[in-house]
């Protein structure tokens, strides 16, 4: 064993059998190893990055579980009130998991300028609202103070303020439509105290967020009335399970619905991430794979002397095998530190320098997100080291038919 690992050595080192047609092989296939482990390991970041920024940003504006009235649809308007004197608020005694239950209003309206005008949906939310997600993404000004007796504050989208020319401090006109009142409009002129952009122009199109009791008050509805409950919890993951426990434990006139039921197209759409990163990392193992079992067959080719010599002074044509595995077991450890290296590298560069931007418009997102996991690293290197492993050793079965008359024959 101890004599087959010097002659492994000696291999890897090139001291003794050293070629000008293995080494670029070998480079070569070194080099397609470090390609494919950056390459798998910036789509499977970039693909999780999309699908948590996705997410984050669809919970940070519907929450993820809403609860509300069973007469109410999935629209982004509240038409029929319930009470707020509810079991589980301010919190769910029995269900474990949960972040945060949020109080929620919305009613729609227009914003009119002297020259145009604008569909929006006031949210309104009270102080108990996880104002978390906005924070990260405010641009200018602060977040509404709900402490006053008259809350006229609003947070408004970047997007909105650049269409219709508004900034910091304005005071902006805004109609409702009322329900259960004489008049068929109600005009609200709240001051803008913050701006907003999350690049998810599906709702920073039109979303306002201010104090649920301007929305109570256009609607007419009793202090202890509120259009439901939005439900924050700790793990994403866990997001069906506990929309059912949910579900089973409040009022048979009440309804939950988790965002994934709420928004399925958008959860569709992100879901494809996955499939585009399964097949990149099939591929590039597969290129991978074959270049490093090019590279074995070069190696053993080269040193059939070598095997021949090997085999004639009573070496088992499995310890020989082994040699040539432990060769290319190191050339694959070597891409695989390269690769990790590179790609761990670009993916920080993008994560902390956002290098590369998109078009809000279409992905929902300003710039490449990046999700960097240990796991998948980890994942990732020890898969490839091992399916490129088990992918050299049919090829290495050639040593078996190498036959120590013949191959020394004319050494």
């Amino acid at each position: 064993m101890n004599f087959e690992l010097f002659i492994a050595k000696r291999i890897i080192a090139g001291k003794e059998y050293k070629s000008s047609i293995s080494s670029p092989i070998i480079k070569i296939a070194t080099i397609a190893i470090t390609l494919g482990i950056a390459i798998m390991l910036i789509a499977v970041s970039i693909a999780a990055g999309f699908q948590n920024k996705i997410s984050d940003k669809m919970t940070g504006f519907k929450g993820h579980i809403q609860i509300v009235n069973y007469d109410t649809n999935n629209s982004d308007i509240s038409t029929v009130p319930i009470s707020i004197n509810q079991d589980f608020y301010p919190e769910f005694k029995n269900i474990e998991g949960i972040k945060n239950v949020q109080v929620f209003g919305n009613i729609g309206g227009i914003i009119r300028t002297p020259t145009d005008f604008e569909a929006i949906v006031f949210k309104g939310v009270s102080s108990d609202y996880d104002f978390t997600f906005f924070k990260e993404y405010l641009t200018q000004g602060r977040l509404p103070n709900f402490n006053q007796n008259r809350n006229k504050e609003i947070l408004i989208s970047e997007s909105i303020a650049n269409r219709l020319h508004f900034k910091l401090n304005d005071t902006i006109q805004t109609l409702f439509s009322a329900e259960k009142s004489r008049l068929k409009y109600k005009m609200r002129k709240p001051i803008i105290v913050g701006i907003y952009n999350t690049g998810f122009q599906q709702f920073d199109k039109t979303m306002l967020i201010g104090d649920i009791r301007e929305v109570r008050q256009i609607n007419r509805w009793s202090d202890d009335q509120i259009g439901g409950f939005e439900v924050l919890i700790d793990d994403f993951n866990q997001l069906t399970a506990k929309g059912n426990e949910i579900y089973s434990t409040i009022g048979s006139t009440l309804n939950s619905t988790t965002i994934v039921e709420n928004y399925p197209l958008i959860f569709e759409w992100i879901k494809l991430f996955d499939n585009n990163v399964w097949f990149i990392i099939g591929i590039m193992i597969l290129i991978a794979g074959i270049n490093m079992i090019t590279a074995l067959l070069v190696l053993i080719l080269e040193r059939v002397q070598m095997v021949g010599v090997l085999k004639a002074l009573g070496s088992a044509s499995f310890s020989i095998q082994k040699i040539f595995l432990y060769n290319a077991s190191y050339l694959i450890l070597k891409g695989l530190f390269w690769g990790n290296l590179i790609g761990i590298s670009i993916l920080l560069i993008q994560k902390y320098f956002k290098v590369i931007s998109l078009d809000p418009e279409t992905y929902s997102v300003a710039t490449i997100p990046v999700s960097i996991s240990f796991w998948a690293i980890i994942l990732l290197s020890l898969g490839t080291l091992l399916l490129c492993f088990l992918m050299l050793i049919i090829p290495s079965y050639i040593i078996t038919k190498i036959q120590p008359s013949k191959s020394i024959k004319f050494a």
